[in-house]
Parts: C-alpha cells; structure tokens; sequence
C-alpha cells in the first residue's frame, strides 16, 4: 500500500548532473557590474550638477543609506550571498553525480571558507602598513557562514526552514536583551552622537549605531588582532557578527535553490518566487514600520535579511523568467560575460581598480576632462569598465575562469 509522501521529507540533494544556470549567471553579473559600476561615481557628477534631480536618483542608488532604508546598491552584497545559496544544491548534485564523496566535498567547502575570509582579509589590507584584520568585507562574510551553509545543503528543506527561523528569531533576541546605553555613555566614543537622525527611538533603539551587540562584540573581538589603532568602532556602523544574519540570507537562496531544482514548471516557478518575493517584503515593512526589527543592511538585522530577502526572490524571478524560462541568453551577453567569473570581477573591481587608473592617467593624461570636471568621473569610469570586461570578455572567450 502506497502512502502519500510529504515534499519535505525528500532527500535535498539528489547525485544528478544538472545543467548551468545562465538566469544565475545573468543575475550575478548584474550585480557585479553595480558594483564594478562604482568607479563611474554618480555622486561626483550630481555634486557638480546641484538640483539635477537625474544625477541625484543615480548618485543615490550607488551610494549605501546611511542607516534605516534601502538603495539599489545595498542590494549588492544580499544578492550575492543569496546567489551562493541558490548554487548550492546544483553545485552539491554535480560533483556527487562524479562520485565525489561527503568528506571531500566537507574538505571543499572549509578550505573554500578559509579563502573567502582571506581573500576579504587580503583585500581590505591592500592600502595599510600591515594586514587590517576586518571581516565585514563581503567575501569574508559568506566565508565565514559557507561551511554551515554546506552542511545545511544535505538536510530537508524543513530543517533548513527551521534554522533560518532559529537564526533570525535568535539574533533578533540577543540584540533586543543587549543593554540600551545609560545617560552618562561617552557617545563620541563610539563615533556617533545622542541625537544621531539615524537613530531609533523605543525599542528599536536596540538596533542603533555603534551601541548595539555587534559593536560591542567587536570592540572586544578585534582587538584580539594585532591592530595599527586600537579598534572602538567602525564609521560605518558595519560588524563581524553580521555573518550569522548573513548565513540566513544564504540559507533563503538555499531555499530558492531547493525550488529551482523540484523540476516544476518554469514560468509556475516565476510566480511563486514573485509571491514569495512580495510577501517577504510585506513582512518586513511590518516589523520595520512597528519597531519590532527595523530594517538596516549594516548590521543585517533580521528584518533587513526579510526585506533583502524578499528583494532578490523578486530579482530572481526577473532573470529566470527572462533567461532560462524565456531562454534569451544571447540578449545578456554583456551580464553573462561577468557573471560567470564573479570572482574574476570582485578582484578587477576591488583591487586593481586604481591600478587600472592610475595607468590610464599615466598613459593618457587627464582624458578624463574632456567633457569637463563635471562628467570626469564618468568618462574614466566608462573606460576603466570597458577595459575590466574585455579583461572578462577574453576569459569567458578562452574558457577561464576563476574559482575559489
């Protein structure tokens, strides 16, 4: 007698050679290049040009919101960490499927952890006196929450529903128990002021700037590193603790990736990531709006995992109906070109950046005027983007691409 089985007692990861996404790839390379798309600083020419409300809609999306809120820029880091979570299960099935064995493919993921926190590491020290122990950097956060996220990779979609719910309501809860500062706390001490606009009032207060759990983690945690200065806070309010949120956007793109597999029908896949996508963001403007978990990239709050979260469901949806539900691969060449050497792209991107630059001014003299001060910026930056992604474009055409 057969009984009926529930989805979620499947097998998450089944040994099947499975083909490439390209709707992955487009999406990744649309997100590299906001983030390759920096050096074109929007903000440099919608100062020149005040009250040009074109340049100021630009200069705004490339640019972080200095707390509460969201820019498309923001968006950048979350896609790319739900990404690592959506390849997941394909990545897991294809090397199965050549007879690769749990213990190597545990020994895959831990050392590929350890590159990614170094490689963030290495980056972010590429202009100080010695190495700059930081691991805020995106790189150095999937890193340090990919080995988990692998392991949740051979487990039921519900187990991975449920540590989702335990990292969230967990984080949540311990920045919610953290201790508000009391009326004699030295405020400039943590670079920031009492009557900071950023700042939240009530209860969500737990979820100000540099007063919050992660800040206080950190003052104790990096300074453990050898440090040129002794670390009391970060500028930008960012922690290293915000790798565990961080694991529980990749756990959702684990989730997508779970879906993407089920072998469902395409375009009933589009609809239920748009579903999902706008639900999600229903909730966090729910939470947000009350004060129960406000939404802030920085220090990725629970609700800024739903929001972002919601965010890139949609996003996902955009690309995999346009790409492989709709199959036009050759229309986003430009994107795949990036995509598939994302890694490629971040170090271009990161950290020869200025070397590209500072050649070109060697080389050429300031060509970057010929429009004027004003537009600078972006002349350079059109050039310095078409040189990274010929760079790219000749990997992609020579097969190479770089993996970690």
């Amino acid at each position: 007698m057969k009984t009926k089985t529930d989805p979620n007692d499947a097998p998450a990861i089944a040994p099947v050679a499975t083909t490439r996404l390209n709707s992955l790839d487009a999406y990744r390379g649309f997100v590299m290049l906001l983030m390759m798309g920096e050096v074109l600083s929007f903000q440099h020419v919608s100062a020149s040009l005040p009250g040009n409300s074109f340049w100021n809609f630009l200069a705004f999306n490339q640019s972080h919101v200095a707390w509460a809120g969201c820019s498309l820029h923001d968006l950048i880091q979350p896609s790319f960490s739900f990404m690592v979570g959506v390849a997941l299960p394909f990545s897991i099935a294809s090397r199965l499927s050549r007879g690769c064995k749990f213990w190597d493919l545990l020994k895959h993921a831990i050392i590929r952890s350890v590159i990614l926190i170094a490689l963030g590491i290495f980056l972010r020290s590429m202009w100080s006196d010695q190495t700059y122990f930081t691991f805020e950097d995106t790189l150095s956060q999937i890193g340090m929450g990919y080995t988990f996220l692998f392991l949740l990779g051979f487990c039921k979609p519900r187990t991975q529903l449920i540590a989702l719910v335990v990292i969230l309501v967990g984080y949540w809860a311990a920045f919610a128990l953290y201790p508000l500062p009391g009326p004699d706390f030295d405020y400039a001490s943590a670079g920031v002021t009492a009557d900071w606009a950023g700042n939240f009032k009530g209860f969500a207060a737990h979820w100000n700037k540099n007063t919050n759990l992660a800040w206080g983690v950190d003052k104790w945690f990096l300074n453990l590193f050898p440090r040129e200065h002794y670390f009391n806070f970060n500028e930008g309010g960012y922690s290293t603790l915000s790798f565990i949120p961080t694991l529980g956007t990749m756990i959702i793109g684990l989730l997508a990736g779970n879906m993407l597999r089920s072998g469902k029908a395409p375009f009933v896949l589009v609809r239920r990531f748009v579903t999902i996508g706008i639900g999600l963001l229903a909730l966090s403007a729910l939470l947000h709006f009350t004060g129960i978990a406000p939404v802030v990239k920085r220090i990725w709050t629970p609700g800024w995992v739903i929001f972002s979260g919601g965010c890139c469901f949609l996003l996902l949806a955009l690309f995999y109906g346009f790409m492989d539900a709709g199959e036009y691969k050759r229309k986003a060449l430009l994107l795949m070109v990036i995509g598939t050497n994302s890694i490629a792209a971040y170090i271009l991107a990161d950290g020869f950046g200025s070397f590209i630059t500072k050649s070109l001014y060697t080389h050429f003299g300031h060509y970057d005027q010929i429009f004027g001060d004003a537009y600078s910026t972006l002349v350079k930056g059109i050039v310095v983007l078409t040189i990274d992604w010929l760079i790219l474009h000749w990997m992609y055409r020579k097969k190479v691409f770089i993996k970690v």
